[in-house]
């Protein structure tokens, strides 16, 4: 008897500090669990022929639920049914219109939008890897792409026709056939195909047509934020898109529930979590084009979403919208909505070093290389990145350049990027190369580019300062057409500094430190400053009442 009491307060004693001093063990378990799980399914699939892709899962859930809605996008609503029909479509116009055949890659440079979903989807059922632009990127980033991926052919939305234009001689040089999605061609060397879609057939492709696809077959690539320089392709193979697919089921997420996605498609979050996961699942995605703090509790009332995928900025920018009286409608279908926000953990090859020191420090990332990896060309780009005995001798690992913090409770929080980059608007910034892009102007000699924090927004802006050409003014127009030539809005800097020469120090790299520390407030800061007003598409001088508005939230940025 009293080896029965001992034992159960033991246990209660037991759960009482894993309670105390472990939160979320409970937590843990459950995830650890479902995690088990999904590995072995991912082994089954490693080893089943043929190879069941994410494909055959979509198709399984047409024939499942084919009437069940998959997308709901502005005001509208796509079956499985339609959205595989769509697709076939798209299939059957590529394959006799361009001659795509099993491991063509393909260039999409489209916006979220339903026809992203099926075109991608129709890429994939000829067994062709798809590269997935940053529709925000142009010129030299947006060529840039093509030489990582090897793509002979581009898709694009119609919306960005100006942007395919400004770099269609070179896509013709590297003998790149361009398509619009449009049924109105107004320039010469870029097809419409449009009209071939709509008119292909929508009967099922054969699987034969992608019979030599397999589990380490690149299935996707997608683009860096060009930390480090240019964008550069992650090779993501059919593994890591189950991998990926599986993370939504490891948090609970079922096919009842519905998946709210405004992160870009072109993001492996919005694409491989988001969309992969709901095709995995089974489940109803509500797709909007960007994300809106304004919009986003209407659309989650009007739709009933159960999940929403964020980053971190994201949470932030809901929590400083203003609050508005909620008002209960009766003889409706639910207008609650559940704010749940999941644990996750982010997995890797080992666990993250480097943060073994007190709470809150900020410690660099540094993440044991997978022998299973693989390497682009670049092999002088990625060699700069690795660091060779670092706890053990003959040890490898790749630098992330992140710089975290983890809390009591263990959770890991990202602090800022090291070394020439930024993080603004949830992208990362290379000062390098907006540096580059600024010495393009005619009146600036040097450039020296740095994020800057700016009160109640995460990350930081950026900010320049340059050095102009003897006898020259700064050309306030000229300055934001070329970098809206070259730059995506993110990564244009909305302060410029003029300055009458730029700090370097002994080895000649640029100093920041004392910039960064300054910022861009008018009344510390004797040199002229400027702002990037994106509505008069101009900078402009930055005023002591510019920047009052600024901080006030009154200016967006």
């Amino acid at each position: 008897m009293y080896v029965w009491i001992t034992l159960l307060a033991g246990l209660a004693l037991l759960l009482a500090l894993l309670k105390t001093f472990s939160t979320y063990f409970f937590q843990d378990c459950v995830y650890m669990y479902r995690a088990l799980g999904f590995g072995i399914r991912l082994n089954v699939y490693k080893r089943k022929t043929p190879f069941y892709s994410i494909v055959d899962c979509f198709l399984e859930a047409v024939k499942k639920h084919p009437r069940k809605a998959f997308i709901h996008f502005e005001g509208k609503t796509y079956s499985y049914e339609e959205v595989d029909k769509e697709s076939n479509k798209v299939a059957n116009a590529l394959r006799s219109e361009a001659g795509l055949r099993e491991g063509d890659s393909v260039a999409l440079f489209l916006g979220n939008e339903p026809r992203f979903v099926w075109t991608w989807l129709g890429l994939a059922k000829l067994g062709c890897p798809a590269a997935l632009l940053n529709f925000n990127i142009r010129s030299k980033s947006l060529l840039h792409c093509f030489s990582c991926c090897g793509a002979k052919v581009l898709i694009a939305a119609a919306e960005l026709r100006d942007a395919v234009e400004e770099i269609l001689p070179t896509l013709k040089e590297k003998g790149i056939t361009v398509y619009l999605l449009s049924d109105e061609r107004t320039t010469d060397g870029i097809q419409c195909i449009g009209q071939a879609i709509a008119k292909a057939s929508d009967t099922p492709l054969s699987p034969s047509l992608r019979s030599n696809i397999h589990i380490r077959t690149t299935a996707l690539y997608i683009y860096t934020s060009g930390t480090t320089g240019l964008p550069k392709a992650a090779y993501v193979t059919h593994e890591r898109v189950w991998a990926s697919s599986f993370i939504q089921g490891v948090c609970g997420v079922t096919s009842e529930d519905i998946f709210y996605i405004n992160l870009p498609l072109y993001h492996s979050a919005g694409f491989l979590i988001g969309l992969v996961g709901s095709i995995e699942r089974g489940n109803t995605v509500v797709l909007r084009r960007k994300f809106s703090a304004s919009q986003f509790w209407d659309d989650c009332r009007k739709y009933n979403i159960t999940v929403m995928q964020y980053i971190g900025e994201t949470l932030r920018y809901l929590c400083n919208m203003p609050k508005v009286k909620a008002h209960m409608v009766y003889n409706t279908a639910h207008t609650e909505v559940t704010f749940n926000p999941s644990r996750i953990r982010v997995t890797n090859c080992n666990p993250l070093r480097n943060l073994r020191e007190e709470i809150f420090r900020p410690g660099v990332t540094v993440s044991q290389i997978c022998l299973e990896a693989l390497w682009d060309s670049a092999t002088t780009k990625t060699q700069t990145r690795r660091l060779s005995d670092v706890f053990v001798k003959g040890d490898l690992y790749f630098n992330s350049g992140d710089l975290l913090r983890i809390d009591k409770d263990k959770f890991v929080y990202f602090h800022d990027r090291v070394g020439d980059t930024f993080r603004w608007k949830g992208e990362n910034v290379a000062t390098t190369e907006v540096a580059d892009i600024l010495t393009m102007v005619d009146c600036i000699e040097e450039a020296n580019v740095y994020g800057v924090k700016v009160e109640g927004h995460e990350g930081r802006i950026g900010m320049a300062a340059v050095k102009l050409k003897e006898g020259r003014g700064f050309d306030c127009i000229n300055t934001c057409s070329v970098l809206a030539n070259y730059l995506p809005v993110y990564a244009r800097p909305r302060f410029i500094r003029i300055q009458n020469s730029l700090e370097v120090t002994g080895t000649f790299k640029m100093k920041k430190v004392k910039l960064v520390e300054e910022g861009f407030d008018p009344t510390l800061i004797r040199d002229p400053l400027y702002f990037l007003d994106l509505t008069q598409k101009k900078y402009i001088p930055l005023s002591q009442e510019i920047h009052k508005s600024i901080l006030s939230q009154e200016i967006k940025l």
